[in-house]
C-alpha cells in the first residue's frame, strides 16, 4: 500500500495530465480508498518545498485530501449516521469533533452559525483569567452581590436570597461549573464585550460574536415578546393562560437571543478551534488557559457528552441551553494513551421535546465522531 503522500502525489499527476476522466476515477478509488474509513480531512505539507517524501513534485499550497480520499458514499455514510442520531432524539445538530493535536476532523454542518447560550461563558473565563494572569485583575478581589443586582437564572446565586461576597476567581469557578448567571454578568462587567471580541477576532474565530451580557440578552426575550422587559415578563407569565403559554411557545424561536444573525454566536467549527488553542496553551497566558481547563473539568453537568464515555475516559466541558430549544456542549475527551479530542456540539429542537434524549444524543454522537477519528489513528 502506498503512503498518503505519494498515492496524492500519483493522483495530482494524473489529474493534471491527459488521462481519461474515467480512468482518472479508477486510479483515484483504487491508491485513495484503502485509506478511507471516516472522514477525515488531513493537509499534508512536503519535506522540502515542493518535494514529498519520495521525491514526487507536490503543490506549493497544503494539499487536502478530502476529495481523493473520501468518495461521496463514505461521506455520505458518516453524514446519514450523524443526522439520524440527532433526528431520532428529535432535533437539528450540528457537530465538529477534531483531536486536540494534529489532524483529521469528522463535521456536521460546523459552519453553520449557532447560538451559543452559556458555551459563551469559556470565552469569558478566558478573558478574565487571561487579565489575573497579566495583572489587569485580581483574582482575589471580594465582590459584594445584594439580590436585586444578580442576574435571573436556574441555579447558584440567581436562587439566594441573602448577600453574597466572592472572590472574582471563585466566580469563574462557578460560572463553568454550575454556569452560574450572576457569576458570569459580574466578570463580563469587568473585561467588557469589546475585549471579549477582540479575543475571538484575535484567535481567529470569525463565527464568533458576544452581543451582550445576560440581563441584556434577557430582557430583550421580554421586549421582543411585548413586555418592557424580563422582570414584567415573569409577572406577567405567572397568570397567563395555557393559551398564552402556547403563544409564547411559539414565538420563543423567533425572539433576538434564539437567532443566530442576531444574538451571541459561533460555530461548531470555532468553538473546537478555541479548545484545541485552549488545551495546548496557545489562546493567552499557560496559567490562563490551565485554570480554564481545570474548572471545565469540574463541570457538574455530565448527561451531554459525558454520557458517550465510561472511565478511565474523561471529559472536560461545558454545556449551554435555552429555554427547551437550545440545548449545546463543548468540551475535550481525553483518553489513557494520552489522545484527547476536542468537540463542540449544538442543537436545536421544538420546546417541550425530550431534554434526555437530546442529551443522550449529545454523547452518542460525539463518541461515533470520535470512534472514528481513533480508528484510522487521529
Amino acid at each position: 500500500m502506498l503512503p498518503p503522500a505519494s498515492a496524492l502525489g500519483y493522483v495530482r499527476a494524473l489529474q493534471n495530465g491527459d488521462a481519461p476522466a474515467h480512468l482518472v476515477a479508477v486510479v483515484t478509488r483504487e491508491l485513495m480508498e484503502p485509506f478511507d474509513r471516516v472522514r477525515t480531512v488531513e493537509t499534508v505539507r512536503a519535506a522540502s518545498p515542493g518535494v514529498g517524501p519520495d521525491g514526487l513534485t507536490l503543490p506549493d499550497a497544503p494539499v487536502h485530501l478530502e476529495a481523493a480520499r473520501h468518495p461521496p458514499d463514505r461521506i455520505g455514510d458518516m453524514t446519514r449516521e450523524l443526522r439520524e442520531i440527532f433526528e431520532q432524539a428529535g432535533c437539528e445538530g450540528a457537530l465538529c469533533v477534531r483531536p486536540v493535536q494534529g489532524d483529521g476532523e469528522i463535521v456536521l454542518n460546523a459552519d453553520r452559525p449557532a447560538v451559543q447560550a452559556s458555551v459563551f461563558k469559556v470565552q469569558i473565563a478566558l478573558e478574565v483569567e487571561t487579565a489575573f494572569a497579566d495583572g489587569r485583575l485580581d483574582g482575589r478581589e471580594r465582590v459584594t452581590l445584594g439580590a436585586a443586582e444578580r442576574t435571573d437564572g436556574p441555579v447558584g446565586m440567581s436562587l439566594f436570597e441573602d448577600e453574597t461576597v466572592l472572590s472574582l476567581r471563585d466566580l469563574v469557578v462557578l460560572m463553568l461549573t454550575i454556569s452560574d448567571n450572576p457569576a458570569t454578568d459580574v466578570l463580563l462587567g469587568r473585561v467588557g464585550v469589546d475585549a471579549v471580541n477582540a479575543t475571538a477576532a484575535r484567535l481567529g474565530l470569525s463565527g464568533t460574536l458576544v452581543t451582550s451580557d445576560l440581563r441584556t440578552m434577557l430582557d430583550t426575550i421580554g421586549e421582543d415578546l411585548g413586555r418592557a422587559d424580563w422582570a414584567d415578563l415573569q409577572s406577567w407569565a405567572a397568570g397567563a393562560s395555557a393559551a398564552d403559554q402556547v403563544w409564547v411557545d411559539e414565538q420563543l424561536p423567533t425572539v433576538r437571543a434564539m437567532d443566530p444573525s442576531r444574538g451571541t454566536r459561533t460555530t461548531p467549527r470555532d468553538m473546537v478551534a478555541l479548545l484545541r488553542l485552549i488545551w495546548t496553551d496557545r489562546a493567552g497566558p499557560a496559567a490562563a488557559c490551565a485554570r480554564v481547563r481545570g474548572a471545565m473539568a469540574r463541570q457538574l453537568t455530565r448527561h451531554r457528552i459525558g454520557s458517550g464515555f465510561r472511565p478511565p475516559v474523561r471529559v472536560a466541558a461545558k454545556s449551554g441551553s435555552l429555554f427547551g430549544v437550545v440545548r449545546n456542549e463543548v468540551g475535550v475527551v481525553s483518553f489513557p494513551d494520552g489522545r484527547q479530542y476536542a468537540a463542540a456540539v449544538f442543537t436545536r429542537s421544538r420546546p417541550g421535546s425530550d431534554d434526555a434524549e437530546i442529551s443522550r444524543a449529545i454523547g452518542a454522537a460525539t463518541a461515533r465522531a470520535v470512534t472514528a477519528l481513533r480508528e484510522v489513528g487521529s
